[in-house]
């Protein structure tokens, strides 16, 4: 199991559509999400900055987020989100972080 921990900025007036579409995933996104490996996904949120964690099960990470950039209704999913983010002109959302410490 690998962990991840990532970091993203959202436009300030897109706060509450992306807090919104958040409290209504659609099911199939999340039918992929598990698809793919990603198990205990959260986000979370502090004015404009977004941390997500989440754990991948998975044995080929690359072959799984393509799987998932392939799916057509994820792809729609991320038409409605990804105008959110602060850096979308520059196609910029999650940004992986370093993993300085864990305890179980």
């Amino acid at each position: 199991m690998r962990r991840f921990g990532q970091h993203a900025v959202l436009k300030p007036e897109f706060v509450e559509k992306y807090k919104k579409l958040h409290n209504a995933v659609w099911p199939d996104v999340l039918a992929t999400i598990a698809k793919c490996n990603l198990k205990n996904y959260s986000i979370y949120i502090m004015g404009t900055d977004l941390f997500a964690y989440f754990e991948y099960v998975g044995s080929n990470y690359d072959a799984d987020m393509a799987c998932m950039e392939a799916d057509p209704v994820t792809q729609e999913w991320w038409r409605h989100t990804k105008p959110c983010f602060a850096l979308h002109d520059e196609k910029v959302y999650y940004s992986d972080m370093e993993e300085i410490f864990h305890s179980d």
